[in-house]
């Protein structure tokens, strides 16, 4: 799938709505990182298992195969850090109230350690990556701009980065093989991802 753009929404204050089971909000709704997560919570409960990463990548887009990687690599690596004090489950669940406490190194920053939206670390992306377009990056800009976020020896921070924005890259490039900002500011706030399931269910439909 690709060719696939949209025009972002802000983040809005009736979200409570969707938070009810993720605790620890930000100002009583879902943070940014909470509401990016909580879109693979298919039954709304606060947490997100293997089976729901999985239907949530397949409701995207995502093939079989991508999506089955997606659901071990994710909640094989994202589980154990968002249930501190808890023994591993073998369900590997992740809890979205605590989904800052896996938030990896070597990214671009657009997250603060609560998960809120940065305005300028976003703008940053584009003021030192968007070399053809101001509001898109290429394939060789998205490279160039995980390369320049890399911390030594953070090879997880490597894996999982590259991972997202290859990924993203993919599903989400135009025609012309430009990433939109506008894309790109919907993963950030949350939107993108019912964005493409609905883009993805009318094209169904017809």
């Amino acid at each position: 799938m690709a060719n696939f753009s949209i025009e972002s929404k802000a983040v809005s204050s009736n979200d409570q709505s969707n938070s009810r089971n993720c605790g620890e909000l930000v100002d009583g709704y879902l943070s940014p990182l909470q509401k990016h997560v909580a879109f693979f919570d298919r039954n709304k409960d606060g947490l997100v298992y293997p089976s729901e990463t999985f239907k949530g990548f397949r409701a995207i887009g995502c093939g079989i195969p991508l999506s089955t990687i997606a659901a071990i690599f994710i909640n094989g690596g994202l589980s154990s850090k968002t249930r501190p004090g808890k023994l591993p489950s073998l369900l590997f669940p992740i809890e979205i109230k605590n989904i800052k406490r896996a938030k990896h190194g070597s990214d671009t920053g657009v997250y603060d350690t609560e998960g809120r939206f940065v305005p300028e670390k976003f703008e940053e992306i584009f003021h030192k990556h968007a070399h053809t377009n101001p509001n898109a990056l290429t394939s060789k800009e998205v490279s160039e701009m995980l390369k320049d976020n890399r911390v030594p020896k953070n090879f997880g921070g490597w894996i999982g980065a590259w991972t997202e924005w290859k990924i993203l890259y993919y599903l989400c490039k135009d025609k012309d093989g430009f990433l939109p900002k506008d894309t790109i500011r919907g993963v950030y706030d949350g939107t993108l991802f019912e964005q493409m399931e609905e883009h993805r269910s009318s094209r169904k439909s017809k």
